[in-house]
């Protein structure tokens, strides 16, 4: 086991994580419970009318709870740890929202065929360009917010092991490093459009760069509704069309996780990953403090075993 720097350096990694965490998952809670009817989603929107408790949370944040497992045990994703650990946690609860791909991954995976080989037959030998290695990684970004070159390696590594496509990978590596840089937002609190810059900078050419292009000129007083229009909301549950109109509501309420959650649920589309990923990134900037304290008891406990 890789133990990285310091006892200190290892305790505030390991908050910084779990802060990320309890955003991911407050976020992923929230987002899910408003996968109801158009209108009465809209209406509950427009009213701000909060879900009924419990808010249980789905494979974002299982899958989550493991890379932050595997970065506390070994310093660095592990792939073969995560990958076991993907399947273990998987075979233990498969209902947590799991799409199909992801099952069949996650099944071969925990039956012990090699990762590798899985995670890239799935759609005729392409791998997955899933929103599933976006999802999950905000934490990760947290972890090493130190070294954002370390950041964009890691990324990929934890993406590699159920999203073999570059765009899949690309959508991790775009949110881990947002996440970095909103932890380091907090301090000098640079223009919050600089995000785009610092992730731009990082995330690999594709389809999930050039979303991300558009989404830096999308005006950040525009309504989310528009955005989502413009760049998509996770309706194909693709990086694609996931990626973009995340990172804009999350520049757009840096200091604010309420709001900035408000504004991610309103695009509707693939609502409890959106919702995962800004939760993720905008706990963050805003801090502790910023999650609502009853939020965090209408999600249930993680389970952290």
């Amino acid at each position: 086991m890789t133990t990285p720097g310091k006892s200190a350096d290892l305790a505030t990694r390991r908050e910084r994580a779990r802060l990320s965490l309890e955003g991911l998952s407050v976020g992923d809670a929230f987002g899910e419970r408003f996968f109801v009817s158009p209108s009465v989603a809209q209406s509950m929107v427009e009213q701000r009318l909060l879900p009924r408790e419990p808010w249980n949370y789905t494979d974002d944040t299982e899958m989550a709870l493991a890379i932050v497992r595997v970065l506390e045990e070994h310093g660095r994703i592990d792939q073969d740890a995560l990958a076991r650990l993907f399947g273990q946690r998987y075979r233990r609860n498969p209902r947590r929202g799991y799409g199909a791909t992801a099952h069949d991954i996650l099944q071969k995976i925990h039956l012990g065929m090699p990762w590798r080989e899985v995670s890239s037959e799935v759609f005729e030998g392409t791998g997955s360009m899933g929103n599933g290695g976006a999802m999950r990684v905000a934490p990760l970004g947290a972890w090493f917010a130190d070294d954002l070159g370390r950041v964009v390696s890691e990324a990929r590594a934890s993406a590699e092991v159920t999203h073999f496509h570059p765009e899949g990978q690309a959508g991790a590596i775009a949110i881990a490093v947002a996440a970095a840089w909103a932890y380091r937002w907090r301090e000098a609190r640079p223009p919050a459009r600089q995000l785009f810059d610092v992730v731009l900078d990082h995330t690999p050419s594709g389809e999930t760069r050039a979303g991300l292009e558009k989404a830096r000129e999308w005006p950040l007083d525009a309504t989310p509704t528009s955005a989502a229009r413009a760049l998509g909301s996770g309706q194909r549950v693709i990086s694609q069309d996931t990626v973009p109109f995340s990172v804009w509501c999350a520049a757009r309420h840096l200091d604010s996780y309420e709001e900035a959650l408000w504004s991610t649920v309103a695009g509707m589309g693939d609502r409890d990953t959106t919702c995962a990923i800004v939760g993720g990134i905008v706990a963050l900037s805003a801090g502790r403090e910023s999650i609502p304290r009853a939020w965090l008891s209408a999600r249930e406990p993680l389970d952290m075993t």
